[in-house]
């Protein structure tokens, strides 16, 4: 009898962490999932908002996870891609021409 009421013992405990998880940690993952795309699809031509509330264009997309958003005419600034909080406007690819025949 003393088995069968350990495990009774436990089932609250298995139930709030499985409550935590549907309600906390798997919505976090998907946000840092949604996040991560959109920073490694970051294009040229994109108008981006930043953590630090700087709306600009992106001007150029460095290799070592790092942009250059231009903020005005003449005025542009490294930031990294991770504070990225939101992009506004997206630029679509450049398309490619079939070649002619």
């Amino acid at each position: 009898m003393q088995g069968g009421s350990a495990f009774a013992q436990f089932i609250p405990l298995i139930l709030i962490f499985a409550i935590m998880y549907f309600l906390l940690i798997r919505p976090q993952q998907r946000k840092l999932k949604a996040h991560r795309a959109m920073v490694e699809n970051l294009r040229r031509g994109d108008q981006v908002i930043t953590q630090g509330g700087l709306i600009g264009k992106v001007s150029k997309v460095k290799e070592d996870d790092e942009i250059e958003v231009e903020l005005g005419p003449n005025m542009k600034v490294r930031v990294v891609k991770s504070t990225v909080a939101q992009v506004v406007s997206k630029t679509e690819p450049a398309a490619v021409d079939a070649p002619k025949a």
